[in-house]
């Protein structure tokens, strides 16, 4: 039995997009790996008011992440290779592959990513658009 889509009343015409991001969104929630924060970070002066990801991605190194800007998705991955020269007498910790994806609104730009003691933080910024107040003539029809 499908449910009935929020979209589909015929007065919403034009928003497939949104309703194929809900779904996107809806369907990668399930995965709990790495945990995640999202932070606003307030303006100063020298930066604008962001947004900062910061995942846990311990025993990562940076040569194993990369951080994609897939139009308007944004994909952190991680591939952990299974260093068979080792020998564990035990071992707990996995090496492990992700993928993770945060869909950001038009205008969102990535300002950058590092990495520190096993936390990937990526800031986003969206730029203040800039306010336009425009006349309109109104014609006559005389």
């Amino acid at each position: 039995m499908t449910r009935p889509s929020p979209f589909g009343h015929p007065f919403l015409l034009g928003f497939d997009e949104i309703e194929q991001a809900l779904d996107r969104v809806s369907k990668a929630a399930n995965d709990g790996y790495p945990p995640y924060n999202i932070e606003r970070l307030p303006r100063t002066d020298q930066e604008p008011e962001r947004l900062r990801i910061t995942l846990a991605v311990a025993g990562f190194t940076r040569d194993q992440l990369d951080v994609m800007l897939e139009e308007n998705q944004l994909v952190v991955r991680g591939r952990q290779v299974d260093e068979r020269e080792r020998q564990f007498l035990h071992r707990g910790i996995a090496a492990r592959q992700f993928q993770r994806a945060f869909l950001l609104a038009d205008g969102m730009e990535v300002l950058g990513a590092d990495l520190s003691n096993g936390l990937l933080s990526i800031d986003l910024a969206r730029p203040e658009p800039e306010r336009v107040v425009r006349k309109i003539a109104i014609a006559s029809r005389d």
